[in-house]
């Protein structure tokens, strides 16, 4: 039974956590991994996963089972919590009783009618890109940890599609130069691009508008790019919006470097918001022949002029490849990392048994990690923002919640 924190309740059991199997095309990851049913079912939970939910992460039905989980068709029937990576259908929501929660991300600027949905069918939802961007909540930062995973991708991909190597090599036949690789934004997508090309051996120059990330740059032995311009730091580990003028003086003293770059890597986007174009299409036709870009933001618009999610378009000599769902075509360790974050958040959501009392699912909305992922709760949409831009401003806010912004950066 699934009940608020303070709350007197009749108790059962045990709470049913339910694993959805994800439809959305494209998506491969999963909420839970088998090692991590363990850390459920210890906690008094129940837990309950429909067939092939693991199979993109290369997670077997035997393997849940092994585990400790049930897995049949009808699992998420009567569950009290289903996890997921993306959100349910909203058909899915409409036969999820009153009073069951949903943790998932949830992109509630795109997804209205599913929010509206779930406001209306008395659903609880929690969304994983709203954690609140404190040291607390660092175990439950989704964003973080699937960022990390691109930002990985990220350089893999620039390193298969460019024709030449990454490190330097010195042969009794002649010498072949080093990569000279160029990553703009360095958040933790872009430090793990940076991490992992110069692993792979190629010379890594960055940029970020924010000055602390300078330091940051220059701790992964890259060289950190500075431009004659005010920084940009903001709230929450993320950079302030810029101005049109600001942004086509960066793109001015970036193009060199990207001029000169054999592979070029942007990661500047934050959830909610249109990224930021950083290079515009005459920019990438000044790069050489066999150049590579690797635009981790196309999906929320692109860094890149001209860059289009899941495909590689040619922009003069070089070849340009959008991000599409990074993270899925990693999806063994995206989903382990994601799991974890769940898992983490579920726990913070747990009071634990006492005496003969099972532990319950009872999320406290007193507690700021709860309040800020919360989005609908008790027929509300109780995150300001989401509630503002689909209802209007509101007399009040309620008294058991508190606002919710928060994230991480990509």
């Amino acid at each position: 039974m699934v009940v608020d924190g303070g709350s007197a309740v009749a108790y059962v059991a045990q709470v049913r956590i339910a694993v959805a199997r994800e439809t959305r095309e494209g998506e491969t990851r999963v909420a839970l991994v088998p090692e991590l049913v363990g850390k459920l079912t210890a906690l008094g939970y129940a837990v309950a996963v429909e067939p092939g939910a693991g199979a993109g992460a290369l997670h077997s039905d035997e393997d849940y089972g092994a585990a400790g989980a049930e897995v049949h068709e009808g699992a998420l029937e009567g569950a009290d919590v289903v996890i997921s990576v993306q959100p349910l259908a909203v058909e899915q929501v409409r036969q999820m009783p009153a009073g069951s929660s949903t943790i998932s991300f949830l992109p509630v600027t795109q997804a209205p009618e599913l929010v509206v949905n779930l406001r209306d069918c008395g659903v609880t939802a929690y969304a994983m890109e709203l954690v609140p961007r404190i040291s607390r909540a660092q175990s439950m930062d989704a964003l973080s940890s699937q960022s990390l995973v691109a930002g990985y991708r990220s350089a893999i991909v620039a390193a298969g599609l460019l024709r030449s190597f990454f490190p330097l090599n010195m042969t009794a036949a002649g010498t072949v130069p080093p990569a000279q690789v160029v990553v703009l934004g360095a958040g933790v997508a872009g430090l793990q691009a940076i991490a992992t090309a110069k692993r792979l051996g190629a010379v890594v120059k960055a940029y970020d508008v924010r000055a602390a990330a300078a330091e940051e740059i220059r701790s992964m032995g890259a060289q950190a790019i500075e431009l004659d311009l005010e920084t940009l730091e903001g709230s929450g580990g993320y950079a302030r919006e810029m101005t049109e003028d600001r942004a086509e003086r960066q793109r001015a003293l970036l193009a060199p470097y990207v001029a000169a770059a054999d592979a070029l890597i942007t990661t500047a986007a934050v959830p909610g918001r249109q990224a930021p174009v950083l290079v515009t299409h005459e920019m990438v036709e000044q790069m050489g022949p066999g150049a590579v870009v690797v635009d981790l933001a196309a999906d929320s618009g692109g860094n890149v002029e001209g860059s289009q999610p899941g495909q590689v378009v040619r922009i003069g000599h070089a070849q340009v490849w959008g991000g599409s769902n990074v993270p899925a075509q990693m999806p063994t360790p995206a989903s382990r990392l994601y799991a974890q974050n769940v898992v983490n958040l579920v726990t913070l959501m747990t009071r634990a048994a006492a005496d003969d009392v099972p532990a319950a699912f009872a999320p406290d909305f007193a507690d700021e990690i709860v309040a800020g992922s919360c989005v609908t709760h008790d027929g509300r949409i109780v995150h300001e923002p989401t509630r503002a831009a689909l209802e209007g401003p509101a007399e009040a806010a309620p008294a058991d919640h508190t606002e919710g912004t928060g994230g991480a950066t990509p």
